[in-house]
């Protein structure tokens, strides 16, 4: 076995009186990828920022090439070929995609920036990725899963010896993960240490060649990955047995809630329909750009569009969020970082915001918003080490659970869930199913949006399939497959209704 380039030994982190990590030992060698994995909160970001350089250790040592370092920042690390993608993207939007790819590496012709020669070498990388963005684009008009291409580049683009991975795959496309997965299999053939953590087991599975488990700050095992299998993980992750991942599923009653008719949004959707029941859980699924949030938000009034919205008998008018939500429907955005939460801001403060008026008027009460958080802290089981932290500093799937605590601070009667699992672990995973299957049974009607087949199948009595832009068929009872959802979202069943309730 070849001896680690970056290793952590017995490293504690304490983030004022609570401690988050205690004795970890990880190392990361030449050639190897080593999956770290665990709950969110367990802290897994905490363990990955240490070893980038951008936070100190409490106890213990960072080791590089064998020896103690403790760096001066993330830039010293870098300098020394430590590299960190993180899972929110770190790009300046008002600038270019080239100019984000080498900023403060910026290529030079005498006292000039060589433009030509960076947005050559740019579109080079772009095109390893097989991503089409432009390198002139500026980052804020590309797409997502571009904007993660980006940041991959930007990583290839220098000279790596560890290569630490947060999350890569969250928003891409199975299409896109396979590119991703032939530049990881490229870098440790060069010798590239790489560090890769995911809440797919699968995909750990797939490209580590080992996997350490964290949970609650503690490594609890490391092993070859050929060694474990997925279930192995899971149950090391959470500590528990995890067979019933999906709760029974709750059969809505025969009374309509909300029907959309005809709704077209220029350019993505197209004439598309569905009737939602009460108490029932409506799936959508579809290919990335099948239309399918684009349809959620124009229901929710966050688009224009033409067609009629009607709810609980009640037409809502195109464009109007705020008339959505006072007639009772609740949208929760797929992008939770950037439209769900105000990370610099407390829970408290995130929490309460779209309800306002409700905690006060002029003052606000902060007793009832103490109150409103104490309720929404054991209701959605959200783990906060401080109750005045900012947001951006929870675990993906605590800021998850807040969002769905916010969302339903308005007792909507309609939930629309855009990806709720996204960057979460399977024990939170767990938990949010567990959530939407008791919010149903309450009568709540719920249309839940994934590109994860497994939870589409596991949660939703009914899945309506977008292909292109238009809805291509209905699923129902039986016939919610993936073989089913699959033949619709590519286009070969088209505009059908089969066992269609």
């Amino acid at each position: 076995m070849r001896d680690p380039i970056l290793a952590l030994d017995g490293i504690a982190k304490s983030f004022g009186p609570i401690e988050v990590l205690h004795g970890v030992d990880f190392a990361l060698r030449p050639g190897e990828v080593h999956a770290l994995i665990g709950e969110n909160g367990a802290g897994k970001s905490t363990t990955m920022k240490i070893l980038a350089g951008y936070l100190d250790p409490t106890a213990g040592q960072v080791l590089f090439d064998g020896k103690p370092i403790r760096f001066a920042g993330s830039d010293q690390a870098e300098d020394l070929g430590i590299i960190m993608i993180h899972q929110e993207f770190n790009l300046a939007e008002h600038l270019n995609v080239d100019q984000n790819v080498f900023l403060g590496r910026e290529l030079k012709r005498g006292f000039l920036l060589d433009h030509k020669a960076m947005r050559q070498q740019t579109q080079e990388l772009l095109t390893r990725l097989d991503c089409r963005a432009d390198p002139g684009a500026q980052v804020s008009r590309i797409s997502v899963p571009d904007k993660q291409m980006v940041e991959i580049a930007k990583a290839l683009s220098r000279k790596a010896r560890v290569l630490i991975m947060d999350e890569p795959t969250a928003v891409l496309t199975e299409k896109e993960t396979d590119v991703l997965f032939a530049q990881i299999e490229r870098l440790r053939a060069e010798g590239v240490a790489i560090l890769y953590t995911s809440h797919k087991l699968g995909e750990v599975k797939r490209i580590a060649d080992r996997v350490t488990v964290l949970r609650d700050g503690v490594m609890v095992r490391s092993d070859l990955t050929a060694d474990v299998t997925e279930d192995d993980m899971a149950t090391a992750m959470v500590g528990r047995e995890l067979s019933d991942l999906f709760p029974p599923k709750v059969m809505g009653g025969a009374e309509p809630i909300l029907e959309a008719q005809g709704i077209t949004v220029p350019g993505v959707v197209h004439d598309a329909s569905l009737t939602l029941h009460k108490g029932e859980v409506l799936g959508i699924g579809g290919l990335v750009g099948s239309g399918r949030t684009e349809l959620a938000e124009a229901i929710a009034g966050l688009r224009p569009r033409s067609g009629t919205v009607r709810l609980k008998g009640q037409d809502l008018p195109a464009g109007q969020v705020a008339r959505a939500m006072a007639a009772g429907l609740a949208y929760l955005t797929e992008d939770r970082k950037g439209a769900g939460l105000l990370l610099e801001k407390t829970l408290r403060e995130n929490l309460t915001l779209p309800m306002l008026e409700t905690f006060g008027r002029p003052l606000i009460d902060r007793k009832r918003e103490e109150a409103a958080l104490d309720r929404a802290i054991a209701d959605f089981a959200i783990k906060a080490p401080e109750r005045g932290m900012a947001v951006g500093d929870l675990s993906g799937g605590n800021q998850q659970k807040l969002l769905l605590a916010k969302t339903l601070l308005s007792d909507p009667d309609v939930i629309i869930i855009d990806e709720p699992t996204r960057g979460i672990d399977i024990g939170t995973k767990q938990q949010i199913y567990t959530l939407i299957a008791r919010l149903a049974a309450e009568g709540r009607s719920i249309i839940v949006i994934s590109s994860e087949m497994p939870e589409l199948i596991g949660l939703a009595s009914r899945v309506v399939v977008m292909h292109a832009g238009r809805i291509a068929g209905e699923l129902a009872g039986d016939a919610v497959t993936e073989r089913g959802i699959v033949r619709l979202a590519m286009g070969m069943d088209g505009h059908q209704k089969d066992g269609a309730a």
